[in-house]
């Protein structure tokens, strides 16, 4: 069976702090050979480079998240700056958009932030890692903007037509645990839709487990379950799912063979 990669995981969140090191030593050996951890908040970027540093197979990005928008200021762009140009730090993330809580920093400082985070990974020439929650419109406006970058869309949720205009501007895909469940809709039709080559797999562990382990804690080798689930909708292999997801990652975040 081809290796995983999980292009989006939180292993830095509370929810591992009983078992972090056990679980995360026991991951190449159930078939994941690579995750890239996210930060979000100011907090969890320097949780995010002690687990690069301490894990071979763990890859870092770091930003801050639009729910955190308010922490963003020149130092912390500083931080930023210095980090992403380390060894294995590979995209600027988990960033973006989100309208759905009203407790979330104003639109204008959300998308002022995202705005100077696009600049940093232009500056950098590597991808940024997007978090879009009832913004589409306004987050797909500012990707435009900035063709020159590679715009991965985290758990995407948007319809297929936005998925086709994001693929267009040399985009990225991630498809979550969410592609499994019952009441997924849109979703499944955009894998139908969008070619392999732009997808990619992640879990957003500790969230959003895939069918048959929804309600679970998630980690990365749940992930099998949903390339299973693409492999049945594009009626091909599981095998295939694996291996092209797997180079999708290689040849997005310029990682090579010798360093996975």
């Amino acid at each position: 069976m081809k290796a995983i990669f999980d292009s989006h995981a939180h292993y830095d969140d509370a929810q591992f702090d009983e078992d972090r090191d056990e679980l995360l030593r026991e991951m190449p050996t159930q078939g994941v050979g690579g995750v890239l951890n996210m930060s979000s908040d100011y907090a969890s970027i320097q949780k995010t480079v002690d687990l690069v540093e301490r894990y071979d197979y763990i890859y870092g990005a770091v930003g801050i998240h639009p729910e955190n928008a308010a922490e963003y200021n020149e130092e912390v762009r500083k931080e930023l700056l210095e980090i992403l140009q380390r060894d294995k730090f590979v995209a600027v993330g988990e960033v973006g958009l989100d309208y759905y809580w009203e407790s979330n920093p104003p639109r204008e400082i959300q998308k002022a932030v995202l705005t100077d985070q696009y600049e940093i990974a232009k500056s950098l020439g590597i991808p940024i890692i997007l978090h879009d929650r009832e913004a589409h419109e306004d987050i797909l406006t500012i990707a435009k903007a900035y063709p020159m970058v590679t715009s991965v869309f985290h758990a995407y949720s948007g319809s297929v037509e936005m998925a086709r205009e994001i693929v267009k501007l040399g985009g990225y895909l991630g498809i979550s645990g969410v592609l499994t469940f019952k009441n997924a809709r849109k979703l499944p039709e955009v894998v139908q839709e969008i070619p392999l080559d732009r997808l990619l797999l992640e879990t957003d562990a500790p969230y959003m487990a895939p069918v048959p382990f929804r309600g679970k804690r998630n980690r990365s080798d749940y992930l099998r379950s949903v390339a299973e689930k693409v492999a049945e909708l594009k009626e091909i292999t599981v095998e295939e799912v694996l291996e092209t997801t797997f180079a999708n990652v290689q040849r997005l975040f310029g990682l090579s063979e010798k360093k996975l």
